[in-house]
């Protein structure tokens, strides 16, 4: 959106005004600094939005806000009326050095919906995960694709189920209901159709008051995991808030109430 907004500006405005009053050797100059006011100018617009986030509950329309993308380019929420947006607050990490694996899980089983299901087109849907961290760090979230989903195989058909314990097996059973696919990127480019959203600054996470150092035994930087299902008019029709890491509505639920919805 900020791109787009610079582009408009510059080539319908600013750069027709630049060509007419200075000569060549000065406009080039002018465009410059000007170019770079206008771009300081639209990203500080931004986070000015950003830092205006509120908390949203069923019924109330959620806050507008803009962060880029992990793939590349700008996500506004603004820009998604007309549209219904499932918008998931991922927890990040558990610890420095360790990815939620349900959430890398939860990201892999979305996107084999809109992949295979085309989910998007049929339900006029977006649908957005928000992480609060830089962009570098996510490449380690990426990276770490292939063994997080292995270490779920490995909860669900453990080396020898008959020696596990009674708490053990419960796991065991649980992983197979609640994560029922089965993610091999091994040998293969982890697919990442669905934006995964910037909160480098941490504003929206703040604003929506899912930011926290501490949470289900956790330590580090990261979100309390929450889903959203904004309508249309951005109103907020559906929020669930985990109360614990494997505490998450399944996609099936989801796509059942989306379809009550519309």
């Amino acid at each position: 959106m900020i791109l787009s907004q610079i582009r408009v500006l510059w080539y319908k405005g600013i750069l027709p005004a630049l060509n007419h009053l200075f000569n060549y050797q000065e406009t080039i100059r002018m465009k410059k600094t000007v170019f770079l006011f206008v771009c300081m100018w639209l990203v500080s617009q931004a986070h000015a939005q950003n830092s205006q986030v509120k908390t949203a509950t069923v019924g109330q329309k959620i806050s507008e806000f803009t962060l880029a993308t992990y793939q590349g380019g700008q996500f506004s929420m603004k820009d998604m009326k007309g549209k219904n947006v499932v918008f998931i607050v991922a927890r990040g990490k558990y610890a420095d050095n360790h990815w939620c694996t349900i959430c890398q899980y939860q990201y892999a089983e979305f996107s084999d919906l809109v992949l295979t299901r085309k989910i998007k087109e049929k339900y006029n849907l977006e649908i957005v995960f928000l992480m609060p961290y830089v962009k570098d760090s996510l490449v380690k979230w990426e990276k770490a694709f292939p063994s997080e989903m292995a270490k779920i195989e490995s909860w669900k058909n453990p080396a020898h189920p008959e020696n596990l314990s009674q708490g053990a097996k419960e796991w065991m059973e649980f992983t197979r209901t609640n994560y029922p696919l089965t993610f091999d990127f091994t040998n293969k480019k982890v697919p990442l159709p669905l934006p995964i959203l910037v909160d480098d600054k941490q504003e929206v996470s703040k604003g929506l008051d899912l930011l926290r150092m501490e949470w289900d035994g956790g330590k580090t930087l990261q979100n309390i995991p929450t889903l959203f299902i904004i309508d249309k008019e951005g109103i907020v029709q559906f929020k669930y808030m985990s109360q614990s890491a494997a505490d998450r509505p399944t996609s099936a639920y989801i796509l059942r109430f989306i379809e009550k919805m519309l």
